[in-house]
């Protein structure tokens, strides 16, 4: 067997271009028949500090697809926590207990990648708080790619809650590797004017987007991470929530995306549940073969 360095995956930037392809491929391969028990014998380590039920559920099912051995942890199990010991100590147990992947979602950004320094093992970020969420943000490229077939040139809006989101951060950084245009809208508390290098944009008004875009992605308001709201939120509902003479401006073959969960009545209406081009479902879907994947990527290699 060859020698292999051991990978983690904190945010897209960790995955070259032609990783990015084995992981759709593979996904692809997973979804089409159920695959051989690659990761049997490996032990994975669940590790939620926030509350989750997509993206724990998902990580639970694709570590158990492979044939892995599954323990779930909670911050309550954690004995660092109350018994004085470090987290690198507890890392430094985990790996002398044989725990080859680590799946760690926190609140304070880059918890999951101080665990990487001292885990001999594999940590894939589940979501660290405003920072990013990898494996969403796959499972989201993933779902357009299914679409579009090539995402060059396709133009991507992202709406909403863009500075406190964790998923938005990854998926643009994962759009524009796979040469999209980015517009992002939002008033400025939630997408800063800053936002705008590097062949994305930044725009206030959604109504006049809606036209050119290929796709949408809206983003719920990020209430636990904000103190102030900087923005009324009926004033928001009136320029940004997507509803049926919104969806009418869109293309026909418009894809609306969201990475959930999803607050009817304030970031969308019914009418777009109705909407042809709603793909929420397929990403829910797509998740738990998208994170076998990712899975099979780092513990396996290419």
């Amino acid at each position: 067997m060859p020698l292999r360095t051991r990978r983690s995956l904190i945010d897209l930037d960790d995955l070259a271009i032609e990783e990015l392809d084995e992981i759709f491929s593979r996904t692809a391969a997973f979804e089409e028949r159920r695959p051989e028990p690659r990761l049997a014998h490996t032990a994975c380590v669940n590790i939620f500090f926030e509350p989750s039920t997509r993206t724990f559920t998902s990580f639970n099912l694709a570590q158990l697809r492979l044939g892995a051995d599954v323990v779930n942890l909670t911050p309550t199990d954690m004995s660092y926590l109350t018994k004085g010991e470090s987290i690198e100590d507890t890392v430094l147990t985990l790996s002398a207990m044989g725990v080859a992947v680590l799946v760690v979602r926190h609140p304070v950004e880059h918890y999951p990648e101080q665990l990487a320094k001292h885990f001999d093992g594999h940590v894939v970020n589940a979501g660290d708080g405003a920072h990013a969420h990898p494996t969403q943000g796959l499972l989201d490229l993933y779902t357009l790619l299914q679409d579009f077939g090539s995402l060059h040139g396709r133009c991507i809006a992202i709406v909403g809650d863009v500075l406190h989101s964790r998923v938005a951060h990854s998926v643009m950084a994962g759009l524009r590797r796979l040469e999209s245009d980015v517009v992002l809208v939002g008033p400025n508390g939630f997408v800063p004017s800053e936002y705008a290098t590097g062949g994305v944009r930044v725009e206030r008004e959604l109504d006049a987007v809606l036209p050119e875009v290929d796709a949408v992605m809206l983003l719920r308001i990020q209430r636990e991470r904000l103190t102030t709201m900087p923005i009324a939120q009926d004033d928001y509902v009136a320029r940004y929530r997507l509803d049926a003479r919104r969806l009418s401006l869109l293309k026909s073959d418009a894809l609306v995306l969201h990475p959930g969960p999803y607050n009817r009545g304030v970031e969308l209406d019914d009418s777009v549940f109705r909407f042809p081009g709603w793909r929420y479902r397929q990403q829910v879907l797509h998740g738990v073969s998208v994170r076998m994947a990712v899975l099979d990527l780092l513990v396996n290699g290419t």
